[in-house]
């Protein structure tokens, strides 16, 4: 049963990731982020995510970020708030959302299956528990969107939040840094070796250091390659993060489950692929060896 459990987590989280993921890469959101005041992408990113949770510090935001390197965070907050509020950050996300969702998804915006999905989704934040999920709680403190298409949108982040709390419990417990928990997913080759520098801001001695940090504990080998401890951990902290991602997926029930992934699946495929699951698409050449 709980095998059965996190099988499923991992699949409902593809599914909702998907339909969230378009709030990164929409012009629509960078063009209404810009117009409330917001400068570029990361300030963009780190404060629209954390905007339900009020004008936070950096501290914050970097302990809920922690895969992210301080220096990109400090970059970004809490000059964001100077200029403009979390409040004015929020209805902006909604309006490029709206509008970039119409755009991607055309006449299916308005569908039967767009309701059932934003339906269940709220069924599925209604029971899932936000004690440790520090953002999926704040996502789940505003109003839900009356468009059936937003309102999607809205349970989809609630639930992709809660598992990257999740995640974020899982990689504690493991006993693994921000730098860490990049570099040891590339060294397992589950994630391009970019995302240490270009995409999590880590500079090259921080990277090479954690590199030193993992070989030291036996996950790496001197070449920065995953050893059989390394892939064993790595492993138990993606199945730490299934099982703690799973309860609410097991109370609406299979047959609304697998109902969802019917009707998410044709409204997916209408939107941009995801770097967090079609990385080895979106990075062809990936080299995943350590520090060089």
């Amino acid at each position: 049963m709980a095998e059965t459990t996190m099988q499923r987590a991992r699949q409902m989280w593809e599914c909702v990731e998907r339909y969230h993921q378009l709030c990164y890469w929409a012009p629509e959101v960078r063009e209404t982020g810009a117009a409330a005041g917001l400068r570029g992408f990361w300030m963009n990113y780190f404060a629209t995510r954390s905007a339900p949770l009020g004008p936070v510090p950096a501290s914050v935001v970097e302990s809920l970020f922690f895969y992210y390197a301080p220096a990109r965070v400090r970059r970004a907050i809490p000059d964001a708030w100077t200029f403009s509020t979390p409040t004015q950050v929020l209805a902006a996300r909604y309006e490029g959302m709206d509008a970039a969702l119409r755009r991607e998804l055309g006449e299916l915006v308005g569908s039967d299956p767009v309701r059932r999905c934003a339906e269940t989704v709220r069924a599925a934040c209604d029971a899932a528990d936000p004690v440790g999920r520090v953002l999926f709680a704040g996502w789940a403190s505003l109003d839900w969107p009356g468009e059936p298409h937003l309102a999607l949108w809205h349970g989809c982040t609630l639930l992709r939040e809660y598992r990257s709390g999740c995640h974020l419990i899982a990689l504690a417990a493991a006993g693994l840094d921000g730098c860490e928990s990049v570099v040891s997913q590339v060294a397992v080759d589950e994630a391009p070796r970019e995302w240490i520098q270009e995409e999590a801001g880590w500079t090259e001695t921080e990277a090479a250091d954690a590199y030193e940090r993992l070989r030291s504990r036996g996950w790496v080998e001197a070449d920065g390659q995953a050893t059989e401890a390394g892939l064993a951990g790595r492993a138990q902290v993606e199945a730490t993060t299934d099982r703690l991602d799973g309860a609410h997926w097991a109370a609406i029930g299979d047959d609304a489950a697998d109902a969802l992934l019917a009707d998410m699946a044709p409204l997916n495929a209408a939107l941009p692929k995801d770097d967090q699951i079609d990385w080895r698409e979106l990075y062809p050449a990936n080299d995943s060896a350590g520090p060089e």
